[in-house]
């Protein structure tokens, strides 16, 4: 409010010296302000006072324009040489702006999916920027929707030549090698893309993955040090994930016969990622062949606390070969108290009181699992529980029909497309991707490739001998169970239904 108060009185301040200025000029009777004389060519002009100021003014204007004149006149002189002139700087500006425009409507119709259109679009905006940095990523992009795969690729080409457009260049032709399939052109142009730019998240992950397909178990090893060090990794994946990839260079190692090597390396994998079954699995078994039976024995209780599963039983198994049934009975009863509840600790007890010949053992070490969530493997055992308590044939037989339509139980499924595999990898085989192995139970549609009924003959060292039936006649003799069993691919049983029906009859 004082600033405005201010303003308007230093206005009138002004307004009010001029007027007093050009009263003073315009009085003639002012003896302090004689006329002006001006003597051009040889004639006198008389001016009075304010004639004079005016004229002043018009002279000034005058030569104002004279100059921007000569200024217009040494510009034009410029431009005709080529220097960089306000002239030259207009016409550029122009030539600018439409450049831009052009760029900006073939980014418009590349998002619109019209591939010709954004083409023209980039070979308009060249000519206009003749800025080849800018304008050949949109043309690679709008000549892959196109189809032009060719000449995508030979932009591509050009960006390399530039350092500063060559990841992009580098990054295009890795994708183009990706769509054929050419994994190992791919996987050296994804090295060379990191290392350009090794902060790059998606060059991270493409690179791991291939190293990952080609098993330079190593090489993957490195990157995935390099996510983790950039923040592009949590700490705890990048421990599981490492412990996965240290697990497949152990086994590339073992089947080189590097027996030391790959002993090193299965502890390391354990050592990174103690729940990881594999890894567990193939330490215990480095430790047995060492005779370290204690240290085997605490890596797999170990890992059976956090994922009871089958490979862990047999490798139990396995440290103790010898010992009679009744005995590892007891062993594992002190591997399954970490879970008790668990369906695998369930099963194994079942199949190892069966071994036992304890059937009552086998039925109540399985409980109501048969009922509550059966698959082919618990129902199998309860066939093998009935005939080996006497049951009738049709209770046997209606165990085993069930168990033929029966879910085949937790397998290795990859979480990312579902695919099931036989056995563990780090790798998918359909879908490509990295650790994402699980032992759970596969979709309703998946076709199922193990039963885990393969187990019960390694738990055991020999086959099941059934209780022999009392005064067997050739009318209510088993027919056919062997077959049944077949079906089922489970030796313990088959062996012991075709010895019932070998056996002679009273």
């Amino acid at each position: 409010m004082l600033l405005s108060l201010v303003r308007i009185l230093l206005f009138v301040v002004i307004v009010a010296a001029l007027a007093m200025g050009g009263t003073y000029l315009l009085d003639g009777q002012n003896v302090l302000i004689g006329n002006v004389i001006a003597t051009v060519a040889g004639t006198e002009y008389t001016f009075s006072p304010i004639q004079a100021v005016i004229m002043l003014l018009v002279l000034i204007v005058i030569v104002w324009v004279l100059l921007k004149v000569l200024s217009l006149l040494v510009a034009v002189l410029k431009f005709i040489n080529g220097d960089e002139t306000a002239l030259s700087r207009y016409f550029y500006r122009n030539r600018e702006r439409r450049g831009y425009q052009a760029l900006s409507e073939g980014m418009l119709a590349l998002a619109s999916g019209e591939g010709h259109v954004a083409m023209q679009k980039v070979t308009k905006a060249e000519k206009f920027l003749n800025k080849p940095a800018l304008t050949n990523l949109v043309a690679a992009q709008a000549a892959e929707l196109t189809g032009d795969r060719h000449k995508a690729e030979q932009i591509y080409k050009s960006l390399i030549q530039d350092p500063q457009t060559r990841f992009v260049g580098v990054r295009g032709i890795m994708k183009q090698k990706l769509l054929d399939g050419d994994t190992d052109t791919a996987l050296k142009l994804a090295q060379k893309a990191f290392d350009i730019k090794p902060k790059h998240k998606e060059t991270q992950d493409v690179l791991l993955q291939l190293q990952a397909q080609a098993h330079d178990w190593a090489g993957a090893r490195k990157t995935l040090g390099a996510k983790l060090k950039q923040g592009a990794l949590p700490r705890d994946v990048h421990k599981r994930r490492d412990a996965v990839l240290a697990l497949s260079q152990a086994k590339e190692v073992m089947s080189e016969d590097n027996t030391i090597d790959a002993k090193e390396a299965a502890i390391e994998a354990n050592r990174l990622s103690p729940d990881l079954v594999p890894a567990a699995v193939l330490a215990a078994q480095s430790y047995i062949q060492d005779g370290k039976a204690k240290y085997a024995t605490r890596v797999i209780k170990k890992a059976w606390a956090s994922q009871p599963h089958p490979d862990l039983a047999v490798a139990f198994s396995q440290i103790e070969p010898e010992e009679t049934p009744t005995a590892r009975i007891k062993r594992f009863a002190q591997l399954v108290k970490s879970a008790p509840d668990h369906r695998e600790s369930k099963l194994v007890m079942a199949e190892l009181n069966l071994a036992a010949e304890d059937f009552p053992g086998a039925r109540k070490a399985i409980g109501d699992l048969a009922e509550n969530e059966p698959d082919a493997r618990s129902l199998t055992i309860m066939a093998a529980i009935e005939r080996g308590e006497g049951g009738d044939d049709n209770v046997v037989r209606g165990w085993l029909t069930k168990a033929l339509s029966a879910p085949r139980g937790p397998q290795w499924v990859c979480e990312n497309c579902n695919t099931v595999h036989a056995d563990w990898a780090p790798v998918c085989d359909s879908c490509h991707a990295l650790d994402t192995m699980a032992w759970k139970e596969p979709p309703q549609m998946s076709v199922a490739t193990s039963t885990g009924l393969e187990m019960l003959p390694l738990l055991v060292s020999a086959p099941v001998v059934m209780v022999e039936e009392d005064e067997a006649t050739p009318e209510n003799a088993p027919q056919d169970t062997t077959e049944d069993a077949e079906i089922l691919d489970d030796p313990v049983l088959a062996a012991d239904l075709d010895e019932k029906s070998k056996k002679p009859t009273s």
